[in-house]
């Protein structure tokens, strides 16, 4: 029982660190989505400045390595070089206005804007590096988007999509926290400090960051959910350079978003965007530990952010996340049940979701639809009901328009 007491209370600890920060980081993510024309962005992504564009603007926006992926591939649909494509996918996942936050609060502002730099310093040579190994024939262009219609400038549709970025995260965040107050509970001070030891410090940190990049290129964690797993774990004694990796790596790269790179831009496209996070993540690691002291880091590991505005904010987001779990539970239930006995109901099977994301991003886009009366999406099995006077051939549509495969 006394340990159960400790790891509830590493939860919590762990919730009243990550939530103010998460909050701001949704907050500021709504409103780059008012404000950003997407037409626009895509005019904006070709030539060598284009990728610097991509990654300046990627940087801020809150997407995990699965929700970066139907934005990052349709930027290159809408018009944007493979560069610019390439770039975004790289950088943006790693950073987000949310991971900074959480970053500087759980391992200090030094680590977390050295990883913000690290990411676009990779984001623009991977792009560089795309637009000049990419083989697509002078003479071929994609269509330019149109400007699409300006999003309501107001504050619920700020909120609104706020809410909607949090609950594609909700599902990792939980993860993230019960996986780190399990590895601060369970695991002993110092234990993974082995890792770096033998064959010099250098070899050492280097061996561990290899190691780490063998976890963390196939695995799926999310920029912001991963911090609190890394904090811990340099709390066990893992070299802060392995931390670093380890959020840039994690985030960036999965199995999923390397088949759809791989199908989307090309193999010599996939070769620059596995080359560049792994040689970058590695390096930036070694110049993190060269140039900023350990202590840095580890002396944020025993600071504690507990006051009225973190407690009110964990409770909100606590709030948040029971409302998410009870909206998937009854979508998952409403798809299981047989489509009501009309001529107006149907569903359609979907292909390409991987996340909460995407399939908020689908409810969202055939709600949107003026036939479509109700839509509800499940990631698992891939599904789509809807209820309206809408056609088979248009229902694929807009799940095409979504970014996703129907079937």
């Amino acid at each position: 029982m006394p340990r159960v007491l400790e790891f509830l209370a590493a939860c919590w600890t762990i919730t009243l660190e990550l939530a103010p920060w998460l909050l701001l980081g949704a907050l500021a993510g709504g409103l780059l989505h008012v404000l950003v024309p997407a037409g626009w962005l895509n005019r904006q992504l070709r030539g060598p400045w284009g990728v610097v564009k991509s990654v300046l603007l990627g940087v801020p926006l809150p997407l995990c390595s699965c929700g970066v992926i139907p934005v990052g591939l349709s930027l290159r649909k809408s018009g944007a070089s493979s560069g610019a494509a390439v770039g975004f996918l790289i950088s943006t996942p790693q950073t987000g206005v949310d991971s900074v936050l959480v970053s500087a609060t759980m391992l200090g502002w030094p680590f977390a804007v050295f990883k913000l730099a690290a990411a676009a310093v990779t984001g623009v040579v991977g792009g560089w590096l795309a637009d000049a190994v990419d083989d697509t024939p002078s003479g071929f262009a994609l269509p330019i988007a149109q400007d699409e219609p300006p999003a309501p400038r107001s504050l619920g549709e700020v909120l609104s999509y706020a809410q909607m970025l949090l609950k594609s995260l909700w599902r990792w965040l939980v993860l993230g926290v019960v996986a780190s107050a399990l590895i601060g509970v369970l695991l002993p001070p110092n234990a993974l400090s082995g890792l770096s030891a033998g064959g010099g410090a250098v070899w050492g940190d280097l061996a561990a960051m290899l190691l780490t990049l063998v976890i963390s290129v196939p695995l799926y964690v999310c920029a912001t959910a991963s911090v609190p797993i890394a904090a811990s774990l340099v709390a066990g004694g893992l070299p802060t350079g392995a931390a670093l990796v380890f959020l840039m790596a994690g985030p960036a790269t999965n199995l999923a978003t390397i088949g759809a790179v791989r199908k989307a831009l090309g193999g010599r496209a996939l070769a620059v965007y596995l080359g560049v996070i792994i040689a970058g993540s590695v390096a930036a690691g070694l110049l993190f530990e060269a140039v900023i002291p350990a202590a840095a880091v580890t002396e944020m590991l025993h600071h504690q952010h507990q006051n009225w505005w973190s407690a009110a904010s964990a409770v909100v987001l606590l709030a948040l996340v029971g409302k998410f779990a009870a909206e998937e539970l009854a979508a998952w239930r409403r798809a299981k049940q047989p489509l009501p006995a009309s001529d107006s109901g149907q569903s359609i099977g979907v292909d390409g979701m991987t996340c909460g994301g995407c399939v908020a991003k689908l409810e969202r886009t055939l709600r949107a639809d003026s036939d479509i009366q109700q839509a509800s999406v499940t990631l698992s099995p891939g599904r789509a009901v809807v209820e309206g006077p809408v056609t088979a051939a248009r229902l694929a549509e807009l799940v095409r328009a979504a970014g996703f495969t129907p079937r």
